[in-house]
């Protein structure tokens, strides 16, 4: 997720979060674990046979054990640490941990039986515990080469969508 930064030194901010299984090394560590864990929630009401609304919201954490950060921070070529090797990033605090949460409305027109029109917004925030800049040297991932901050972030999405089932 990119996002606007008054920091000087950086282009804009990015935030990071992945959510593996596990970490797996070669080197007789063999797996370490990533705990996940989260709940969601949505009330619906049906104003008359033609419209309805909805409420919603979700909450998720993402935990690396102690074993999986090594692995994603310390180990050459994996994660963070294969990009500081490569010159790519400058981390203060190397935790992959994070949270994301979301908090919804979606708006439902039907006209006609089998025929929806609705309109959807959500806002969705991103919790991430790196700390420190990336620089990026290639176009391929849709920005321009640039040194990015690494930080939290959120953003509001619009849906609308036409629903039609046969």
């Amino acid at each position: 997720m990119y996002n606007g930064t008054s920091n000087p030194f950086a282009y804009q901010k990015i935030t990071v979060g992945f959510a593996p299984d596990t970490v797996f090394a070669n080197n007789g560590q063999g797996q370490q674990a990533i705990n996940t864990w989260g709940m969601r929630g949505a009330f619906n009401h049906n104003w008359d046979p033609y419209w309805s609304s909805a409420l919603y919201g979700a909450w998720a954490q993402i935990s690396y054990s102690g074993g999986a950060k090594a692995l994603a921070c310390n180990t050459s070529g994996i994660g963070v640490q294969g990009a500081v090797e490569r010159g790519d990033a400058i981390i203060f605090n190397c935790n992959p941990d994070y949270q994301v949460a979301q908090v919804g409305f979606i708006h439902r027109w039907t006209p006609v039986k089998n025929l929806t029109f609705s309109g959807d917004v959500v806002w969705t925030y991103v919790d991430q515990k790196y700390q420190g800049f990336l620089t990026t040297s290639s176009t391929s991932i849709g920005k321009p080469p640039a040194v990015y901050v690494l930080g939290n972030a959120g953003n509001v999405t619009a849906l609308f969508r036409a629903q039609r089932n046969f």
